[in-house]
C-alpha cells in the first residue's frame, strides 16, 4: 500500500473563504447589535424601544453585510478573471516566454534550472493556464473568490449573532438590561472566537481575547455616547 494512504493529512485552508465571512458576520452581528442595544438603553428609553432598535439593527446589518461582502468579493473575482484572461492571451501569443517565466519561478523556489524547465514544460502541456494561475498569479480552486457564498454566509451569521443580544433584551429585567446584555454578549464573543479558531485549526486563546477586547471597547464607547446624549436630549 502506498505510504500516502497510510499518512492522511487534514489541512483546513479550504475553509478560509466561508470561515472568514462567517466569523466576520457573526462577530459584527454580536458587536454592532449589542452596542446599539447598550447605547440606546444607556439613553434611558423603554425596553420595547430598545427591542425595536435591536431588531432594526439586525435586519439592516444583515442586508448590509450581504451587500458589502457580495460587492467586495465580486471585485476580487472580477480582478481574478481579468488576470486569467490576460494570462490566457499571453499563453497564446508568447508561449516560449511563458515557459521561461514559469521555469524561473521554480528556480527561485530552489529547483535546478534544467529540472525546473522540464517541470514547467510538463505542467504546461497538461494545463498551461492552471499552472500559471496557481504558481504565477496565486489563484487556485481553494482561494478563488466566491461572492454568493461569502454574501450568504455573512448575512446568515450576522443574523444569528445579532439574535443573541436581542434574546437577552427579552429575558433580562429592565433594571439589569445593560449589564446582562453586555456580559452575555462578551461571553458570546469569547465563544465565537474560540469556535472560529478551532474551525480554522489555530490556537484558541489569542483569537478569543482579541474578539472579546474589541467587543467590550465598542459596547463601552456606545454606552458612554448613549448616556451623554440621553442627558442632553
Amino acid at each position: 500500500m502506498p505510504r500516502l494512504h497510510l499518512h492522511p493529512e487534514r489541512h483546513l485552508v479550504s475553509r478560509i473563504g466561508w470561515l472568514r465571512a462567517a466569523v466576520l458576520g457573526a462577530n459584527d452581528g454580536i458587536v454592532s447589535t449589542a452596542s446599539l442595544i447598550v447605547g440606546v438603553a444607556a439613553a434611558a428609553t423603554t425596553q420595547s424601544d430598545i427591542l425595536i432598535a435591536g431588531v432594526a439593527g439586525l435586519v439592516a446589518g444583515a442586508m448590509s453585510m450581504a451587500a458589502g461582502e457580495y460587492v467586495s468579493v465580486s471585485s476580487q473575482s472580477d480582478t481574478e478573471r481579468a488576470d486569467l484572461d490576460r494570462e490566457r492571451q499571453e499563453l497564446r501569443d508568447t508561449p516560449d516566454f511563458e515557459l521561461d517565466e514559469l521555469a524561473s519561478i521554480y528556480v527561485q523556489r530552489g529547483v535546478e534550472p534544467p529540472l525546473a524547465r522540464q517541470v514547467a514544460a510538463q505542467l504546461m502541456a497538461k494545463d498551461a493556464l492552471g499552472a500559471h494561475a496557481r504558481d504565477e498569479l496565486g489563484i487556485s480552486e481553494i482561494t478563488t473568490a466566491r461572492p454568493i457564498q461569502a454574501a450568504l454566509a455573512s448575512a446568515a451569521t450576522f443574523a444569528v449573532g445579532a439574535a443573541m443580544p436581542l434574546l437577552m433584551v427579552i429575558v433580562s429585567p429592565s433594571a439589569l438590561l445593560v449589564p446582562v446584555v453586555s456580559g452575555a454578549s462578551l461571553a458570546f464573543l469569547a465563544l465565537l472566537g474560540a469556535i472560529g479558531a478551532k474551525a480554522g485549526g489555530a490556537g484558541v486563546l489569542k483569537p478569543t481575547i482579541r474578539v472579546t477586547f474589541w467587543g467590550a471597547f465598542a459596547m463601552g464607547l456606545t454606552a458612554a455616547i448613549g448616556a451623554i446624549f440621553g442627558k442632553v436630549v
